[in-house]
């Protein structure tokens, strides 16, 4: 495993292509040890996030277009208005299953001082 982005407000480290994430807003809670991390996160047509985890929650919002999801080895597919859930350290996966570009707005409930993303090999 290795792990991709960061928890900290440093860069963003190299994204598959085809994806982007633009972060939104990262706030310390009053829950000791815990921030919530909030991005648009977009695909490109065919384009995909492989296998991952994240150190907390993960609360997802489908702005545009269609997108599958991998969740604890579970297909689901999405489309704009959907919402899911990814309990924290779940294995997880998305992809764009449509011919238009999609989206997501990402909230994460996250463990301080912890990369955001953990790639599953």
């Amino acid at each position: 495993m290795f792990a991709l982005g960061s928890a900290s407000p440093l860069p963003q480290q190299a994204r598959p292509a085809g994806t982007t994430r633009t972060d939104l807003q990262r706030h310390d809670l009053a829950v000791p040890g815990r921030e919530v991390l909030q991005a648009r996160v977009n695909f490109a047509p065919a384009s995909s996030f492989p296998r991952h985890t994240h150190p907390g929650e993960e609360i997802i919002y489908v702005l545009e277009g269609s997108l599958e999801y991998e969740v604890a080895g579970k297909a689901v597919a999405l489309k704009a208005g959907d919402v899911l859930f990814v309990p924290a350290e779940t294995v997880h996966a998305a992809r764009n299953i449509g011919t238009d570009n999609a989206a997501e707005l990402a909230t994460y409930v996250l463990e301080k001082g912890k990369p955001l993303t953990t790639i599953v090999k």
